[in-house]
């Protein structure tokens, strides 16, 4: 088994799957314009692929266990490099939105399978390697990002676009070949369904479960819709509210590369209540911003907030409850999927009750202040649970051979 292969396969496919969102991000005004839609339609179709995303990954976590994570990665390259060529040639509508939700599957693969598979391959430090993992995903975004706006300044539309995703998918498809996966750490370790199931139902997983809604809502939500929020408060000809996003997954790029292993010198659960502070604050600011300074510097606030969220709410889940396997990773991981999908659409739904247009939107960075208030529950649920760990003598990683308490 090589373990540096395994694992930089594993960052590429990730590449693809946040391509894939940065340049559905990209392409939004343009397809709202295309098929006449309001703000809530447009959530509804911005978080499409989030839907299949969060459903393969649920069912994709228990499968890793009894078809192989190999097998998982396979099925997902299919459906990245088929996904998009639907897209691509797709006659109408309805094929373009069967075709976001294959790829949307795919991504959901993706995520079902690396993250048991760096766990499992790097069983000594979870954490950090998903963290350094997880970098690619703002990476990905950067690279999307930054190639979409190129293709926009050189009059490509949203079909030119959409091709990039085949490089990234081709790749992570041959370094896969012919590679050993391992087992799973819970089917290795001998842990039963029952055991499983069990691991999944304790008072503290419910918790972290809840709180994933509320991070990846958090995160990824307002990342679908800064780009359009930012060409409405700031209107030009660049339309370079695309930049702004790359901005923000650059900063979250750096921080999980070069600063990942924090979640080793801190805990996990401090990580998040302390960085929540800078995630509501950021929001806020973004709300208030009227030129494109002020936007970036609230952007850079909110993505130092939101930057090692998802990888430490994984990180957390495989450190305290491990015999939840990749069950317990797929429900997670899947809740901040579903969050994002849903978060699309309620932002639409604040900002069409608060009177947003293309010819009224002064108020269009509102809805990121009432978006706020998520990371201010989070500042409250993980300070008490980091009090909580610190009663009980400070954060603990449970070992998977341990009896459990």
């Amino acid at each position: 088994m090589n373990k540096d292969r395994l694992f930089t396969a594993s960052c590429i496919a990730l590449i693809a799957t946040a391509m894939s969102f940065a340049i559905r991000g990209d392409i939004m005004g343009e397809l709202q314009q295309l098929f006449q839609l309001n703000d809530t339609q447009l959530g509804w179709i911005g978080g499409a692929a989030f839907w299949g995303f969060g459903l393969s990954i649920l069912l994709g976590g228990p499968l890793c266990d009894l078809l192989g994570m190999g097998n998982i990665m396979r099925v997902a390259a299919l459906g990245h490099i088929g996904g998009t060529l639907l897209t691509i040639f797709a006659p109408n509508f309805s094929v373009l939105f069967i075709a976001t939700v294959i790829i949307g599957t795919a991504n959901g693969l993706v995520e079902a399978a690396i993250n048991p598979l760096v766990a499992t391959i790097y069983s000594d430090q979870k954490t950090a390697k998903l963290t350094h993992l997880h970098a690619w995903f703002p990476g990905g975004i950067v690279i999307g990002g930054l190639a979409a706006f190129a293709f926009t300044q050189i009059g490509l539309h949203w079909q030119a676009k959409m091709l990039l995703l085949l490089i990234p998918s081709a790749i992570y498809t041959v370094m896969y070949l012919g590679q050993q996966f391992p087992a799973t750490e819970r089917a290795a370790a001998g842990v039963s369904t029952g055991e499983m199931i069990a691991e999944i139902g304790r008072p503290l997983f419910i918790v972290i479960w809840i709180s994933m809604w509320l991070t990846a809502a958090t995160e990824l939500g307002p990342n679908t819709w800064i780009p359009t929020i930012f060409n409405r408060l700031i209107p030009s000809g660049t339309q370079a509210g695309i930049v702004n996003l790359v901005w923000i997954s650059l900063v979250m790029y750096l921080l999980r590369q070069f600063a990942g292993d924090i979640s080793h010198r801190v805990s996990p659960v401090a990580l998040i209540a302390v960085t929540a502070i800078p995630a509501a604050l950021g929001l806020y600011l973004f709300s208030q911003a009227h030129t494109a300074v002020l936007a970036f510097a609230a952007a850079t606030i909110f993505a130092v907030g939101v930057a090692f969220w998802w990888p430490t709410m994984l990180g957390i889940t495989s450190e305290r409850f491990p015999r939840g396997g990749a069950l317990a990773l797929a429900i997670v991981g899947a809740s901040g999927s579903f969050a994002t999908a849903i978060s699309g659409p309620v932002m639409g739904r604040i900002s069409d009750s608060l009177g947003v247009t293309a010819q009224n939107p002064e108020r269009a960075g509102e809805v990121l202040a009432w978006w706020a208030l998520l990371p201010v529950t989070l500042i409250v649920i993980f300070g008490l649970i980091y009090l909580r760990d610190k009663a009980a003598g400070g954060y603990r990683v449970e070992r998977i051979s341990a009896a459990r308490t």
